[in-house]
């Protein structure tokens, strides 16, 4: 329940929202959701396409799933103890396109993987003919991931299923890739260029929906679709399906969100401008100490030449008139 806070408390709100991320991507926001579908049908079997830390797949278990198959090819150790703690939940260390006809065949598939069009169009045809009666979630069907593909890396997708990509990422403010967007740091790269055909994840969910099926839009926190047959679970989705003020909320969210991402990208490249300019100024200092320590050093020598020479002229005058007579008509 939410808190409001009270006349004695009133930063009861501030609060939580200091515990909140910075930024929002896990579907356990979305547990209200799963609320309302587990109230329509019986969610007996969860097949998980990517698993987060695990908190999500608790939520399905919570909520009355007897098995969850948690699909990672690459768990980390935290993943691996906190599946190990619920005897609810089973680790699959593979690929979803290749395990997924060897799984129980699931009340309740969510897919949240790869995102890209090859990969997701594979696993919800794969669901859709399969599963008749299933219901398939879906997380990133909306920006960034809507209609420019993502690939994590390294990517095992054949050539033909990849668009021409780049390490640079989207933001709001300008249909180009930028160092300042969204960027993979290493993990994913996306599409250099966004819609067309075959890429973005909500392009695959289009793309592979059949007759009878329909896809619901929750426009939060990138995006969450759901599949299903279900008239009567739809018009339960209402309240949230294309919710108009959901969707401000998102959009607003994200050109914060990339805002920041390049205020941040301006600030890294000032400090580094920063010291690029202290570097060049220690380095001319330097320059102009060794400078300094070559023109006393010239000092001191011409000065001591000065000496040399006054006393060579010293040594002449002491001479007789008539050696130096002669050294002067020479000179």
């Amino acid at each position: 329940m939410n808190d409001y806070g009270t006349r004695t408390d009133p930063h009861a709100q501030a609060r939580a929202a200091r515990q909140t991320p910075l930024l929002l991507h896990s579907l356990s926001c979305f547990r209200e959701v799963f609320e309302v579908v587990y109230a329509h049908r019986p969610i007996s079997t969860v097949v998980e396409v990517g698993v987060e830390s695990g908190q999500v797949s608790g939520i399905y278990t919570e909520l009355g799933a007897r098995a969850v198959y948690c699909v990672d090819p690459a768990p980390t150790e935290s993943l691996r103890a906190a599946i190990a703690g619920n005897p609810a939940l089973h680790l699959v260390e593979e690929r979803s396109p290749d395990v997924l006809p060897h799984l129980p065949v699931a009340d309740l598939y969510v897919l949240d993987g790869d995102h890209n069009y090859a990969t997701v169009r594979a696993e919800l045809a794969w669901v859709l003919a399969n599963a008749p009666d299933a219901v398939a979630v879906l997380h990133d069907v909306l920006w960034p991931c809507s209609r420019r593909d993502q690939y994590y890396l390294p990517s095992r997708l054949r050539p033909e299923d990849r668009h021409p990509s780049s390490s640079e990422g989207p933001t709001v403010w300008h249909d180009e890739l930028t160092r300042a967007g969204f960027v993979g740091l290493g993990a994913f790269t996306c599409a250099q260029e966004a819609g067309g055909e075959r890429n973005g994840v909500l392009t695959a969910v289009e793309d592979a929906l059949t007759e009878g099926w329909q896809l619901a839009i929750i426009p939060a926190i990138f995006g969450v679709g759901v599949v299903t047959r279900d008239e009567a679970l739809l018009d339960a989705l209402r309240p949230y399906r294309d919710s108009r003020l959901l969707y401000t909320l998102e959009n607003n969210r994200i050109a914060l969100y990339t805002r920041l991402l390049q205020l941040q990208f301006d600030a890294v490249a000032h400090a580094e401008n920063a010291d690029s300019m202290a570097e060049t100024i220690a380095a001319q200092r330097r320059e102009l100490d060794r400078l300094a320590t070559e023109a006393a050093d010239l000092r001191a020598e011409a000065d001591e030449l000065r000496r040399q020479n006054e006393r060579l002229r010293a040594q002449l005058d002491e001479r007789p008139a008539t050696l130096a007579d002669r050294v002067l008509r020479r000179q």
